[in-house]
């Protein structure tokens, strides 16, 4: 049962954005999925409770305070939602479960030095080398210095880069009604559903 961990010690870097839609697309496949949700402002847990009925099932994770707890059972793929300033003990109990753990940064000085450091310790704390992570980039915007900047970062890391999100409100609007980019037909989405392949790919492999 592979467990994906959507983490950054930032908030509002888009990791509730990454975690439903991976958990959105997990589902489509016809995957027992368990989205899991660690933070205190429960972001994951109020997204579900707008999903409709009609689509394919995304499982919630029952918590008790302090604990990282148990998925329910015939559960096939997890992925979990972190708060931020995940760290320490916290941090420890979230790696020894991770296979793969994602990181979405945004194209701002202060995230991108806060993720460096987390970067590092994501690697002291992994449990082997068979966990696998990397970084998305969230709302970007092509052309701006601070996208350039982004970019200049990351390829300073030693995790891959897996693709960089742009900014749009197409997020926005799926996310107020519990829907995912894997819900929707419109053609308006087709520039979303693209830049997430490469993201995809990396999760299935």
């Amino acid at each position: 049962m592979p467990v994906i961990v959507v983490a950054n010690p930032k908030g509002g870097v888009g990791k509730s954005t990454l975690s439903t839609n991976l958990a959105g697309y997990l589902a489509s496949k016809g995957h027992a999925v368990m989205l899991g949700d660690v933070d205190r402002q429960q972001s994951a847990l109020t997204w579900l409770s707008l999903r409709p009925k009609h689509l394919p099932a995304i499982g919630s994770w029952e918590t008790r305070e302090g604990d990282i707890v148990r998925p329910p059972k015939g559960t096939t793929h997890v992925v979990l939602d972190t708060p931020a300033g995940l760290h320490g003990k916290r941090l420890d109990e979230v790696m020894k479960i991770a296979d793969k753990v994602v990181i979405p940064l945004q194209p701002s000085i202060f995230d991108i030095h806060a993720t460096h450091a987390f970067v590092r310790e994501l690697l002291a704390h992994r449990r082997s080398d068979k966990v696998k992570i990397a970084i998305v980039g969230m709302r970007t915007r092509e052309g701006t210095i601070s996208s350039d900047h982004l970019r200049a970062f990351v390829d300073s890391l030693k995790v891959p880069v897996l693709g960089f999100l742009r900014d749009t409100q197409n997020y926005v609007h799926l996310a107020a009604h519990g829907l995912t980019l894997w819900d929707v037909t419109s053609s308006r989405f087709e520039r979303d559903i693209e830049q997430w392949k490469p993201i995809l790919q990396w999760v299935e492999a």
